[in-house]
């Protein structure tokens, strides 16, 4: 269950009653209490191979989105790291809108999802032409939303430069009770746990761990699967799938976690802190706002294998309090989040 599944659930908790609508849902791909909801998605979902390739839709996503009734709605509470912000509520509705960053692919990363080395070169100028033209929706669908709550203060600063609106910040929850040290002492590898996505940079932590001499072990899955297994020598062992335990035990057993890419706010970071476990990451984005220099990880200054080699290798001349990494990771529990997201929710009232 990753950052927003997780987030998800944090307030299907506190509106029990809630309608919750979807661009597509698979059955069973979510927990049983967001299945429970009965999520209702949109006609996206009846398209060829929507479930599994739902992305080559991407330019009907606004109409998608658009065409949900909420006539009878009083508040909206919208997740969104697309187009869910989108949403067109009635005049009397307040529309709250939790905003995982504004889409990335359609301002400011084009080219590590769709630039030439990835589609080739016809394609991708049609991918541009498709994109300005969403970005530009984006932009003027801003103000269908009363209230933007940031997982960053490195969102909300997307948010103001690309929709002109100021946000209030709100880091994403994180099942602290659930990830916790058990006094173990931590293995030879380590980790990185994310969406095997280009922006994601996980070859960089393959190449910087082949030169650091070190295993390292890939949880998640994504497009970049096969890429990436290409990519890889014995020493890199790959887990598309888990259950929250094993993951936990995998934290555990790490010697670092590690983030590579530039990243919105980073759930695995915090999860591994939480466990006992430093983090090393690229000094850029959320992760300057969870990571604290040399006190709870390394903050490697630029993206390169070389530069996260060499701050791997430095971790043998450092210790970390695993307490303190666990006590900086509980400012991002769940009871947090949800005190201040009904705060958020009753000042829209307001």
């Amino acid at each position: 269950m990753r950052g927003g599944e997780v987030t998800l659930e944090a307030i299907l908790e506190l509106i029990p009653d809630a309608r919750l609508l979807t661009l597509v849902h698979v059955p069973g791909s979510v927990t049983p209490r967001i299945e429970a909801h009965g999520p209702r998605p949109s006609f996206v979902q009846r398209l060829p191979l929507a479930r599994t390739r739902y992305r080559q839709y991407l330019p009907l996503f606004p109409a998608a989105i658009e065409q949900f009734d909420l006539d009878d709605v009083e508040l909206v509470i919208s997740t969104s790291h697309c187009a869910a912000k989108a949403v067109v509520p009635t005049g009397r509705a307040r529309h709250l809108c939790y905003c995982f960053t504004p889409m990335r692919y359609a301002w400011d990363q084009f080219d590590a999802y769709f630039g030439p080395a990835r589609v080739g070169a016809l394609r991708s100028r049609l991918y541009g032409l498709a994109l300005r033209r969403l970005a530009r929706w984006d932009a003027g669908t801003a103000d269908r939303v009363d209230r933007y709550v940031a997982i960053s203060h490195y969102v909300a600063g997307r948010i103001d430069r690309y929709y002109n609106r100021r946000a209030d910040v709100l880091e994403p929850p994180v099942d602290t009770r659930f990830y916790h040290p058990d006094g173990s002492a931590p293995g030879d590898y380590f980790i990185i746990v994310s969406a095997l996505v280009p922006y994601k940079r996980v070859d960089l932590a393959i190449e910087a761990c082949r030169q650091a001499d070190v295993p390292l072990r890939v949880v998640g899955s994504g497009p970049e699967a096969a890429r990436l297994r290409g990519l890889a020598g014995p020493a890199v062992e790959f887990v598309e799938h888990c259950s929250q335990t094993e993951l936990r035990e995998l934290y555990r057993g790490a010697r670092a976690c590690l983030l590579t890419g530039e990243e919105d706010f980073g759930i695995a970071p915090v999860e591994a802190l939480a466990c006992g476990r430093p983090v090393i990451a690229l000094a850029s984005g959320g992760a300057c706002e969870t990571v604290e220099h040399e006190a709870t990880g390394l903050l490697v200054p630029e993206p390169t294998a070389g530069a996260f080699a060499s701050a791997i290798r430095s971790l043998d001349d450092r210790a970390f309090d695993p307490a303190r990494l666990r006590s900086s990771a509980s400012r991002f529990s769940r009871p947090v989040f949800q005190q201040r997201m009904r705060e958020a929710i009753e000042r829209l009232a307001c």
